[in-house]
């Protein structure tokens, strides 16, 4: 079971990321305010569990928390300001659409940069110790495994619907034989610099 909160007598959102690493699509975020007393023994790191798990879990994540939101930094804000500061900008956009302005962010990683006059806590694989911060990796990644889905249908070959945009080798495959999509970002690199590298 995971931690339920750093410091019981506050409101704390737990904030995560997904989609750091993919060579397009926008970049998801996701804060959850918990209630002090939740438990579930299957909420965990999103990577953890399987995709029927995850899917299983946003309802009760939903359904139980205090807030929740999902928010995004777009494919030109990742090329304009970097893949870091747009994920803390999805992450700052998350905590501002909650319904409830939390007194404290527990922040995944060791590293967040924000506008919001909050203070945070980073924790580095903090998705594997708090359940706040577990919940919104789940809800982030669902969200976004659902776009990428989405997505695959409207420029197939790449098999987004797989691999959510990663550089898997069905997906540089797809890079070589049908170029860059306008969901591709432009300042990732997407393929080896060998020419004959082979898939």
């Amino acid at each position: 079971m995971l931690i339920p909160f750093l410091e019981s007598d506050r409101l704390e959102a737990g904030c995560d990321e997904v989609g750091r690493g993919c060579l397009c699509g926008p970049v998801v975020a996701a804060a959850v305010i918990l209630p002090s007393d939740f438990a579930n023994e299957f909420v965990n790191d999103s990577k953890k569990l399987t995709k029927s798990n995850r899917q299983n879990l946003v309802s009760e994540i939903k359904s139980s928390a205090i807030s929740w939101a999902i928010a995004e930094a777009s494919v030109e804000e990742i090329d304009r300001i970097n893949i870091l500061h747009a994920s803390f900008l999805a992450m700052s956009r998350a905590v501002e659409m909650l319904k409830i302005r939390p007194q404290h962010l527990l922040i995944d990683g060791n590293r967040f940069k924000s506008h919001l006059d909050i203070p945070f806590t980073c924790v580095i694989q903090g998705d594997g110790k708090y359940a706040s911060i577990a919940a919104a990796s789940i809800l982030a990644k669902v969200y976004r495994d659902e776009m990428m889905e989405r997505y695959a249908e409207e420029y197939p070959g790449y098999g987004w619907d797989k691999n959510a945009g990663y550089p898997t080798v069905l997906h540089r495959q797809g890079i070589m034989k049908l170029g860059l999509t306008p969901l591709h970002r432009k300042s990732f690199k997407h393929l080896p610099d060998q020419l004959d590298f082979d898939f």
